[in-house]
């Protein structure tokens, strides 16, 4: 009977050790999905909603550039060398992410999202984010606290896109971009 017992109890260790810390977020949002679907998969759709610029390439493999900085030097624009992992129109796309710049440490790894989209009516879609793939302790738990908030955000803005139309990025790109070059330099 303890023989049985210890194994049972092992199996149960084992698997909620395998369970990953991972966000999920899920939000409904009033398009259909096949607009939801242009949005996360073209330059002008993550615009809409993410950030001021963008370099995509919607296909395996194809870039997932997100710059939340676009005046930022290359490797500090936000979420540079991102890539599309899959995608399965309209239902289905994964992508690559790491940290903000801030975070350095840990922003040489990789993480990885999945976004799903369900139709609930012809003018109602269903998003779900799912981000996995974290390290433990230090700047790792510091990023997934970034991300539990950022992504509740990002849907958001996505839901706001749908109601409100795209986001307008001219305040937040005023308060990035640098100052002339002759204003820098004291005379």
């Amino acid at each position: 009977m303890r023989i049985v017992l210890g194994i049972v109890l092992w199996a149960l260790a084992s698997a909620l050790a395998a369970q990953e810390r991972a966000i999920a977020k899920q939000v409904v949002v009033a398009a259909p999905i096949e607009a939801v679907w242009k949005a996360w998969t073209t330059r002008e759709g993550i615009v809409s909603f993410m950030a001021p610029a963008a370099e995509i390439d919607a296909r395996v493999g194809g870039a997932f550039h997100i710059h939340f900085n676009p005046y930022g030097e290359p490797g500090m624009k936000g979420a540079d060398d991102m890539r599309y992992m899959a995608l399965q129109p309209p239902s289905m796309l994964s992508f690559d992410w790491n940290a903000p710049p801030h975070l350095a440490q840990v922003r040489q790894q990789r993480t990885f999202v999945v976004v799903r989209l369900k139709a609930l009516a012809p003018e109602s879609t269903q998003v779900t984010l799912n981000h996995s793939g974290w390290g433990e302790g230090g700047e790792w738990d510091l990023t997934y606290t970034y991300f539990e908030r950022a992504w509740g955000t990002v849907l958001g803005n996505l839901r706001k896109r749908f109601e409100q139309g795209p986001m307008d990025w001219t305040e937040w790109l005023a308060r990035l971009r640098p100052p002339p070059a002759s204003a820098a330099t004291p005379k």
